[in-house]
């Protein structure tokens, strides 16, 4: 058992920090607050995160729209014009393939933990049994001529 604690706590040594967004924003606002450029700059790549995060299970076009775009800009190296991703990661002086990494990681993450509870939801008797009388209570509904 003290092997076991030992080895886990070895492990926990080299996780990675959690820093949440409002956390990471707050400090690069701080750093930004001499240059009005820089602000401009860390508010653009402050939304381009917010967008990304907040409307990957988006439904309607223009969410959806919003996150891609950002996903496109957050991707693309292209560095010709001063806002692209690489510019501004430059300009705060950001590593823009690890924020690229890091963003890319919570995507996967938020998708593998989506499909486990789609999967859970599929196989859960609960759910299944809750499927089965929301039809039956809309067979009821129906008028005896459309029930087949």
């Amino acid at each position: 058992m003290k092997e076991r604690s030992v080895v886990d706590a070895g492990a926990a040594l080299f996780q990675p920090d959690t820093l949440l967004p409002a956390q990471f924003f707050a400090t690069l606002r701080q750093r930004s607050q001499a240059c009005g450029e820089r602000r401009l700059m860390a508010a653009i790549l402050e939304d381009a995160v917010d967008c990304f995060q907040k409307y990957l299970w988006a439904k309607d076009n223009r969410s959806r729209n919003l996150r891609q775009e950002a996903e496109n800009w957050f991707v693309s190296d292209d560095d010709s014009w001063p806002f692209s991703f690489v510019n501004v990661c430059h300009a705060l002086d950001l590593e823009p393939d690890f924020i690229r990494r890091g963003l890319m990681t919570w995507k996967e993450q938020q998708l593998v933990r989506r499909a486990a509870q789609l999967s859970q939801e599929a196989t859960s008797p609960v759910l299944a049994s809750s499927a089965v009388v929301e039809h039956q209570a809309a067979m009821v509904a129906l008028p005896a001529n459309e029930i087949r």
